[in-house]
C-alpha cells in the first residue's frame, strides 16, 4: 500500500539545478557577450568619429537586452531603467554625432559615480572596490575636464570616447575569464 508521504518521496519535487549545471549553460552566453564587448571596444578605439556612435550604440543595445532579461525576471524598476537608457542611448548615436560625443563626455565619469555609489551602499568589502572606483572616476574626470577646457570639446570628445573603450575592453575581462 502507497501512502502520501511514499509517493511524495518517489515522485519528488523537480532535481535542483547544480552550480555546474548552471554555469555549463551560461558559459556561452557569457564568452559571446565578453567577445562584443572586447570587438565594441576594439572599433571604438579604431574607427575614428564613428567609434563613438558604434560604442554607444552598442551599449545600448545590450542595455536594453539586459533590462528586457531583467523584466522578464520580475524586476520592473531595473528593467524599465536598462531599456530606457539602452533605447535613448541607441537613438543618441543614430541621430547625432555630436550628441554622442557629449552623452560619451558626460557618461563616462557618471557612470563609474554611480557604480561606487552602489558599490559603498553594499558595504563590506564592496567598500574597497567603490573607493577604488570613486579615485579612477575623479581621476578620469580631472582629465576630461582638462583636455575640455585646453584642447576644446573635439578632442575631449576623442579622449572620452578612448576611456570608454578602454572601460568596455575592461568589463570584458571578467566575462571571459568566467565562461572557462
Amino acid at each position: 500500500m502507497v501512502n502520501a508521504t511514499t509517493a511524495r518521496t518517489k515522485t519528488g519535487p523537480a532535481p535542483l539545478r547544480t552550480e555546474r549545471d548552471v554555469a555549463r549553460r551560461a558559459w556561452p552566453l557569457r564568452a559571446a557577450l565578453g567577445v562584443v564587448l572586447v570587438v565594441l571596444a576594439v572599433l571604438a578605439v579604431v574607427t575614428g568619429d564613428l567609434g563613438a556612435r558604434l560604442l554607444l550604440g552598442g551599449l545600448g543595445v545590450l542595455a536594453a537586452a539586459r533590462g528586457a532579461g531583467l523584466l522578464r525576471a520580475g524586476s520592473v524598476p531595473a528593467g524599465v531603467a536598462a531599456v530606457a537608457g539602452g533605447v535613448a542611448a541607441v537613438a543618441v548615436a543614430v541621430v547625432s554625432a555630436a550628441a554622442t560625443g557629449w552623452v560619451l563626455l558626460a557618461g563616462v565619469p557618471l557612470v563609474p559615480l554611480a557604480g561606487s555609489a552602489v558599490a559603498f551602499a553594499r558595504g563590506g568589502a564592496d567598500r574597497r572596490g567603490g573607493a577604488a572606483l570613486l579615485v579612477w572616476t575623479v581621476l578620469v574626470g580631472a582629465l576630461l575636464d582638462g583636455t575640455l577646457a585646453v584642447l576644446g570639446a573635439a578632442r575631449a570628445d576623442d579622449v572620452a570616447t578612448l576611456v570608454a573603450g578602454l572601460a568596455t575592453g575592461l568589463a570584458a575581462a571578467p566575462l571571459l575569464v568566467a565562461a572557462d
